[in-house]
């Protein structure tokens, strides 16, 4: 499977014709379909769904869609840091973090990293521990700013002082929200959304004690910003990390 033929699949993708794409990519539509129809002859699946306007894919094309994001982009980053050697330092970081409130000691970093190194650029990947380590492993994230527990055998690493604090959102009119703080039996009763995170669960399950076997979970979730959508339309209470709550309206 070679690197040019992917481009030319993810392109086809994007376009959603052979025909566009051929333009795009300034190739003969005949060569393109033959390279398409070799590549699924090579791998030996099925990748498109041929239809009279567009063209879609199989559930095999759109695997192979994830993994070629993922190739082209490892090969993209290998290339320029092999180019930028030699040169003045300068590229893109990939950061990897979930809405924690230790994100303020990464922007105090990279403020200071930034005057050192002018050139460099960053991306910031948001997501859990468990997807960002998976991203790390992959070699498409750099760094990453991951919420414990999480196995982090493999990997250097540096404990931050800052700790994060659990909290639980609620609408501001609410009965709980009158209270200085919230007990396990309080939301005993109460439909609630936890964190996705099994291992992250567990750990709440401690907390929770013996409220946790008949707790009623209504979600579960990710991230808390859209979780924080399900409590204003009073569906659930959400205990997450206070993280960048703070810094919402």
């Amino acid at each position: 499977m070679e690197i040019r033929v992917l481009r030319y699949f993810l392109t086809v993708v994007r376009e959603e014709s052979i025909t566009r794409a051929a333009e795009v990519l300034h190739i003969t539509q005949p060569t393109l379909s033959r390279q398409l129809s070799q590549m699924e002859e090579d791998i030996g699946v099925k990748l498109f769904q041929r239809g009279a306007r567009k063209i879609t894919l199989t559930n095999e094309g759109l695997l192979l869609r994830r993994r070629a994001e993922e190739i082209l982009q490892l090969v993209d980053n290998t290339e320029k840091e092999l180019v930028e050697q030699e040169e003045q330092i300068e590229g893109k970081i990939t950061i990897g973090c979930g809405e924690l409130a230790s994100v303020q000691v990464l922007a105090e970093l990279i403020a200071d990293f930034s005057k050192k190194y002018p050139g460099v650029t960053y991306d910031i990947f948001t997501a859990t521990a468990d997807l960002v380590k998976e991203q790390m492993g992959k070699g498409l994230i750099d760094i990453g700013l991951l919420l414990e527990p999480v196995d982090i055998g493999k990997y250097e690493f540096i404990r931050l002082d800052m700790r994060e604090n659990w909290v639980v959102l609620m609408r501001p009119e609410d009965e709980l929200a009158k209270k200085e703080s919230v007990t396990a039996k309080d939301l005993s009763e109460l439909p609630v959304i936890m964190p996705r995170r099994l291992n992250v669960q567990s750990e709440l399950a401690s907390w929770f004690g013996d409220y946790y076997a008949n707790l009623h979970v209504l979600f579960t979730s990710n991230l808390s910003t859209n979780a924080s959508v399900m409590v204003r339309n009073g569906l659930a209470y959400s205990v997450v990390i206070e993280g960048a709550v703070p810094f919402w309206n």
